[in-house]
């Protein structure tokens, strides 16, 4: 069997296995809990069963890719995974869907959240597959986008623990994180990741049909952009006292130097 088929089957089977306590339990958000780490497993999968010698035959860049990616699933899952598990409520989200769809929610849920969410999942782990499919060595090309990958962990990293520490004060509950990392864009975090997957495609961009991968970070920025990040928090943002003159001085999404307000001039 082949490395994509594996990956594709694997992501598959994870997501249905999960669509059974979510639909029952009505917390499609288990779909969040599963989908960092199916992103590893899948990868793993694809490495043992379809590389010859198993994982043990994976050379330097093969090796290097599934490690960065391996970093992110691990993270993703502490950080958004243990968070949705330690509540029965599910997450804003998938409610307000729930509440759209009406009397279509069980299937809409299904289809939607276990079946369209592992083939996205595939297209974004094609670079990753491509990797250990080629199973060349290193290249200079691939140590920058390594370097890329870096610089958007970093952000991501910092700018999630900055809104942890903000969220874990009580007072703060309602207001909107100004500080830090979040004073240059309104969502550092979805910047963060949206870089990281644009790292793992110059990792591979020099393979046979590397430069094809490059669906994968496009479908990642357009998902956080317009799909489920960007565009349905600043929906929600709005309603919080002081979204306006945040937003007039700050980017929404690729970081810069706040601008001044016309308040801020006044001054």
């Amino acid at each position: 069997m082949s490395i994509w088929l594996i990956g594709f089957l694997t992501a598959f089977a994870l997501f249905q296995l999960v669509s059974i306590p979510g639909l029952i339990l009505k917390k499609n958000d288990l779909a969040d809990v599963l989908w960092g780490p199916a992103f590893i497993i899948s990868a793993l999968a694809a490495a043992h069963w379809g590389v010859e010698d198993g994982l043990s035959g994976l050379r330097s860049r093969s090796g290097i890719v599934l490690l960065v990616l391996s970093i992110w699933s691990i993270r993703l899952f502490i950080h958004v995974g243990l968070r949705n598990l330690s509540t029965v409520k599910e997450d804003v989200r998938y409610y307000n869907w729930r509440v759209q769809w009406g009397k279509t929610q069980v299937w809409r849920s299904y289809l939607q959240v276990f079946v369209l969410q592992p083939i996205i999942l595939y297209i974004f782990l094609i670079p990753v597959l491509l990797a250990i499919d080629t199973n060349e060595l290193v290249s200079w090309v691939m140590f920058c986008g390594l370097a890329i990958w870096i610089f958007g962990f970093s952000i991501e990293m910092i700018a999630d623990e900055q809104l942890r520490r903000f969220k874990s004060e009580s007072t703060n509950k309602g207001k909107i994180m100004t500080s830090g990392l979040w004073s240059w864009s309104r969502h550092p975090n979805y910047f963060g990741e949206v870089v990281q997957w644009w790292g793992i495609w110059l990792m591979v961009i020099d393979l046979p049909y590397g430069w094809a991968t490059i669906v994968s970070p496009i479908g990642v920025t357009y998902l956080l952009l317009k799909v489920s990040g960007v565009d349905m928090l600043e929906e929600l943002m709005q309603k919080r006292p002081g979204y306006g003159e945040y937003a007039a001085r700050t980017s929404v999404f690729i970081p810069m130097p706040p601008s001044k307000t016309k308040s801020d001039q006044t001054n």
